[in-house]
């Protein structure tokens, strides 16, 4: 495994190819997201231990969301038991994707954690959607909270580098066979050795989100009724996540440079 060092406008090329592919079959793919979806809500849902069995789940149905784009990628059309590939692989690869998916559920709930001590959680509810907001007031005074205010920047703070860490770490583990651990800190390389790249796809998926937005806004504003905004929301968000998702394959094929491994083979 070899690490490549790429220009900035690789994150222009990720960012062009997820949206491409995904549109190659938009169904499949999306369905697939969607599956993603409701098994992380569902597992959520279990009494006591359900957000700790949803965050654990993340990084395995991650590398399915993967392999699918690499199916794509190849011609072919993605089966959703693609989705539990890191999972069907034999007993001691799964070990590894669950150690991985507890580091993982460990770093997001110490970020949550703090997140909490700052607000009381209000800060998160409101990202979650779980905060019932029905008037503008409302929204201001969460907004105007300056411990809700800290708890955001702090949160957001966090979140980055565990983000930077686990970036590449599922992928790693499933297709090169590396520790959980070791997973971690090759990822952090690879991507702060690319942060060019990056940065321009993360400020490609920024724009794109706040474009989409602002198409809505405008939409409701053109025709004077705010349930066009309301009711667009859902479906443009699940078409964004599909489409980041299926992206998220190429920036891991082009920072490593290997033989093709076993693990990559198709799921049946």
């Amino acid at each position: 495994m070899k690490l490549n060092v790429l220009p900035a406008g690789a994150g222009a090329q990720w960012f062009k190819l997820g949206i491409g592919t995904f549109f190659k079959q938009p169904l499949a793919l999306g369905a697939l997201f969607l599956l993603f979806l409701i098994i992380v809500s569902l597992a959520a849902l279990i009494p006591q231990a359900g957000t700790i069995i949803a965050l654990v789940l993340i990084p395995a149905l991650t590398v399915g969301l993967m392999a699918a784009a690499r199916e794509v990628e190849s011609g072919k059309i993605p089966l959703p038991t693609i989705l539990f590939i890191a999972l069907r692989q034999g007993t001691a690869h799964t070990r590894a994707m669950i150690v991985l998916g507890l580091l993982y559920a460990a770093a997001i709930m110490a970020v949550i954690g703090i997140s909490m001590l700052i607000d009381g959680g209000q800060f998160l509810s409101l990202a979650s959607g779980s905060t019932d907001i029905t008037t503008p007031e409302q929204l201001n005074t969460l907004a105007l909270d300056p411990r809700s205010r800290i708890a955001m920047l702090v949160t957001l703070t966090l979140y980055l580098p565990v983000s930077v860490v686990f970036w590449h770490a599922p992928a790693l583990v499933h297709w090169h066979g590396i520790t959980p651990v070791k997973s971690l800190f090759f990822s952090c390389v690879a991507v702060l050795k690319n942060t060019r790249p990056f940065l321009l796809y993360g400020l490609s998926w920024m724009g794109l989100s706040l474009g989409a937005s602002m198409a809505l806004v405008m939409l409701a504003m053109s025709t004077g009724s705010g349930t066009v905004l309301a009711v667009g929301v859902l479906p443009v968000s699940l078409l964004l996540g599909a489409l980041f998702f299926t992206s998220v394959w190429f920036t891991f094929r082009d920072s490593f440079a290997t033989d093709t491994p076993s693990a990559q083979q198709p799921a049946t």
